[in-house]
């Protein structure tokens, strides 16, 4: 077993246990492997130990990366970093989901470059910086109904949930996820918004326990950067 083999099994074994403590189906939470900076070869290892979710953060990166793994035809990539409207061309084409809309500008032009392509809808999330951190981006909890309706207001995207970046101590981190819950109640549940992305290496227990869906975890599949 590779090292990143060994890493998706700890790792896999953590969310089944988390899960299960609070009496959850392990299989209700999904495990994108964050692969940003890491080479094709890394990837190739997760996807031969059955990893198929992968989570990118620049768009050049995702788009370079999926070409050079093209023929890995179960993959899906994930688009989970800030991403600028001039960058969205890039992250159409490949991704199965956006996590990082914050705005309604960038729902405008994630919509207009989907319909171009000629693709399905594309599934995306809506970020929300739940802690007003102003050196992390999202949408504010005011905000969050606007930026639901232009998303809706987009044929050629699909709103799937919400998404944070929590702070980074425990007890603020689990505010934070019980926080984007109480939003996703507020913005129409779980029929409407059925995914919750949040929790990472350090913290995806905490947030398995407050109803995350999509797990974000990196260090502890691939090791530091």
């Amino acid at each position: 077993m590779t090292v990143v083999a060994q890493g998706l099994a700890r790792v896999r074994d953590r969310i089944v246990r988390a899960a299960t403590a609070v009496g959850r189906d392990p299989a209700e939470v999904r495990l994108i492997a964050v692969s940003k900076t890491k080479p094709a070869s890394a990837i190739r290892e997760a996807y031969a130990a059955g990893q198929r979710d992968f989570g990118e953060n620049y768009a050049q990166e995702l788009a370079q990366k999926a070409e050079e793994l093209s023929d890995l035809t179960e993959l899906r990539w994930h688009f989970i970093g800030h991403l600028q409207t001039n960058k969205a061309r890039f992250v159409v084409r490949v991704a199965h989901m956006v996590h990082t809309v914050d705005g309604p500008s960038l729902a405008r032009e994630l919509g207009k470059r989907t319909a171009k392509e000629g693709r399905e809808p594309l599934p995306v999330l809506v970020e929300v910086n739940v802690g007003g951190e102003p050196q992390k981006h999202g949408a504010t909890a005011m905000d969050l109904k606007d930026v639901l309706a232009s998303v809706d207001a987009e044929p050629s995207l699909l709103v799937r949930g919400l998404m944070t970046m929590p702070p980074s101590d425990f007890e603020s981190a689990r505010r934070a996820f019980e926080a984007l819950g109480s939003l996703r109640a507020l913005h129409g549940g779980p029929k409407r918004l059925p995914e919750l992305s949040m929790g990472m290496s350090d913290d995806l227990e905490i947030a398995v326990a407050c109803g995350a869906t999509l797990v974000r975890v990196g260090t502890a599949i691939f090791g530091g950067r």
